[in-house]
């Protein structure tokens, strides 16, 4: 499971450990500080600061473990998009090599509400998952109200259901995936970020191809992981229409990557429901 978000992360054995200060959360997201409203927003918009949204976080119970915001050319970088990775300070469900997590963003300059949507990480690949917002719940709140009340009740609504998500990811773990199945998996994922096969220029059976031994097995959540990583995180040779092999990018957009997590996890939801 890989990269959601693209986020930056810490060494391998601090992954389940390490929670971010809100000295940190500036750091990483400065958007987040934001002291006001973009300044072309109209006055019916209603500035609540995220850091004041992570502070009720933090006091129901949650804390921040990763932080970034989106790049901009339009719009200030002072209100641009950014997302935190959360987790329950005391997590009783236990998955093998995963921890559920919550994922919220924001922006100041208009362009998005506060969302909440439930993720995976996984320590082994030191990335996240992002699960379909058809599956399991998911939050929007707009800009007016009482924004934090809804925020946090909203991702105590969601953290409320993890113990689903577990019992989805263990049925996965044991549906065993054929290596005709597989492909057919991976040639329906690649379409979801290369639409055109014609211009695409990378194999399906590529994105089976393990990157470490922990992913070598053939059950359908150890399939996802693998194509997801390589679709999201990058690294894949390509040829581009032109003959010249070049190499995907990581995808840096918030929003593409977590469309494109959620398009992953249906897939993998109706394999097992097959």
């Amino acid at each position: 499971m890989n990269a959601v978000l693209n986020m930056p992360t810490r060494a391998h054995m601090n992954v389940f450990g390490q929670t971010l200060s809100l000295d940190d959360v500036r750091k990483q997201a400065p958007a987040a500080f934001a002291e006001s409203a973009h300044e072309d927003l109209s006055a019916k918009y209603t500035f609540i600061p995220t850091t004041k949204v992570i502070s009720g976080l933090l006091d129901a119970g949650f804390a921040p473990v990763e932080a970034r915001q989106a790049r901009t050319v339009r719009t200030s970088s002072a209100h641009a998009l950014h997302a935190v990775r959360l987790r329950r300070n005391y997590e009783q469900i236990a998955l093998r090599d995963a921890v559920p997590e919550i994922l919220l963003w924001n922006s100041h300059d208009g362009s998005s509400a506060y969302h909440l949507r439930m993720m995976l990480f996984r320590a082994v690949c030191t990335n996240g998952l992002v699960v379909s917002q058809g599956a399991f719940p998911s939050v929007c709140v707009a800009h007016r109200g009482n924004v934090v009340e809804e925020v946090v009740t909203g991702a105590l609504e969601i953290s409320g259901r993890f113990d689903l998500l577990a019992g989805q990811v263990e049925r996965m773990e044991q549906r065993r995936m054929l290596k005709d199945e597989q492909l057919q998996f991976a040639e329906r994922a690649l379409a979801f970020r290369f639409p055109n096969p014609q211009t695409c220029g990378i194999e399906p059976s590529r994105l089976l191809t393990a990157r470490r031994s922990e992913d070598l097995a053939d059950n359908l959540y150890t399939v996802l992981n693998r194509v997801q990583e390589h679709l999201v995180s990058g690294g894949l040779h390509r040829r581009t229409a032109t003959g010249r092999l070049t190499h995907t990018r990581r995808m840096s957009s918030i929003r593409n990557g977590v469309r494109l997590n959620s398009q992953l996890w249906d897939l993998a939801t109706e394999v097992l429901a097959a």
